[in-house]
């Protein structure tokens, strides 16, 4: 039994100060505000620490110059780096690429869900930044991998029906699913997908506001890191924008960097969708946790990371270099959220997205994935099912 004592705990609607989490097993058995330590426990001091639910990310390429379409065990070595951020569960993505290295890439995920190890972030069905996104705003994903959802015959080595091919393949394996509903078949992609269980998202997408709402009404559930790779809102043309924050049963990923979308503009979506209906997410590629100048790889394209985040070698926006840990302190600091919409943000909606029950949240009988972070928001503690997995002090 752990006993987390003196930290202000952050509940679905309130924060306890200096509350006790009591964790029985792999599960919390009780939060309260003060607590006798169980006979035979164990205690964690978390004076003057914020303790949350442990992140979820639904959308992350890489860190520490891995890369989820590396060869080997790329997959297993991100798990295992991401707690050291406060992550506990997350979606490894992947951008356009051959059917091979997407089959590679999801026989990857499977062995890792199948087969979890002690210590790594929980890896759960793979986010597929897919092949059936619009060329017009594709931004750092490969070109030449871009494909018709309806094709059937070969558009240079495969066609769009041999990735749906994999996809089928692998349903288990995979969970979410980017897509731009314009392309020709789009609609009636959304419909497919959305039927064999897969939870489709909306982006790199060209998609007006009409579009946008059709694909929404055929099942689309989800959006793709919100104003990136989407034409811009405009009070006459909304556009896929104004779609996703207008209705309200999608929910919306957003880089919580800081720079992928001003403060203001995250201000401004939160204020409009409610932390319950905004996932933060990291976009990390493998350059995160590498020093400015480093150089990393993004699906086989070299990227190079700068002060901001990552880049291709013409300069290209590449995705982020943030951490969850940072997203989490930039809600707090930067976007005008309280600790509440934070935890909300980083962990409750992403977990409800993905329907997992039990988790991102800090209750009685709630899976036992906790973060502990200190006064400047870095991580101190994460815990993994009620296992000690990373202690920044050691």
């Amino acid at each position: 039994m752990i006993v987390i004592r003196g930290g202000d705990l952050v509940l679905p609607t309130r924060v306890v100060s200096g509350g006790v989490l009591v964790i029985d097993g792999d599960r919390i058995m009780a939060v309260e505000a003060q607590l006798a330590d169980p006979p035979g426990s164990v205690t964690v001091d978390a004076t003057g620490c914020v303790v949350v639910p442990g992140f979820v990310d639904v959308h992350v390429h890489g860190l520490l110059g891995d890369d989820t379409l590396d060869a080997g065990d790329a997959v297993a070595r991100i798990a295992e780096s991401l707690p050291r951020h406060g992550v506990t569960a997350f979606c490894p993505t992947t951008v356009a690429c051959a059917p091979a290295d997407l089959r590679r890439v999801l026989q990857q995920v499977r062995q890792a869900r199948t087969s979890p190890v002690v210590g790594h972030a929980r890896v759960l069905p793979a986010h597929l930044e897919s092949n059936f996104l619009n060329p017009g705003y594709c931004g750092a994903q490969p070109a030449t991998c871009l494909r018709n959802p309806r094709s059937v015959e070969a558009e240079g080595v495969y066609s769009g029906q041999d990735v749906l091919s994999a996809i089928a393949d692998h349903r288990p394996d995979v969970g979410i699913v980017t897509l731009a509903p314009e392309l020709p078949g789009g609609l009636d992609l959304v419909r497919t997908l959305v039927a064999a269980g897969h939870r489709v998202s909306l982006g790199h997408s060209g998609a007006d506001f009409e579009t946008a709402v059709a694909a929404i009404e055929a099942g689309a559930r989800h959006a793709t890191h919100l104003f990136n790779q989407m034409p811009s809102l405009a009070h006459r043309a909304p556009g896929l924008a104004g779609a996703v924050l207008a209705r309200d049963e999608v929910l919306t990923e957003l880089i919580c960097d800081g720079y992928h979308v001003h403060p203001a503009v995250c201000r401004i979506a939160m204020a409009a969708k409610g932390a319950s209906g905004i996932m933060a997410i990291s976009d990390a590629t493998a350059g995160a946790g590498l020093s400015e100048g480093s150089s990393a790889m993004l699906g086989g394209r070299a990227i190079r990371v700068g002060r901001e985040a990552a880049f291709l070698e013409d300069g290209t926006l590449a995705g982020s270099t943030t951490t969850m840990d940072r997203a989490f302190a930039n809600i707090v600091t930067h976007f005008g959220g309280s600790l509440v919409d934070a935890a909300t943000m980083c962990s409750t909606t992403p977990a409800r997205a993905l329907g997992l029950i039990g988790f991102g949240v800090l209750a009685p009988g709630a899976a036992a994935d906790v973060t502990v972070l200190d006064q400047g928001f870095r991580v101190a503690h994460t815990l993994i099912g009620g296992r000690h997995v990373y202690r920044r002090d050691q």
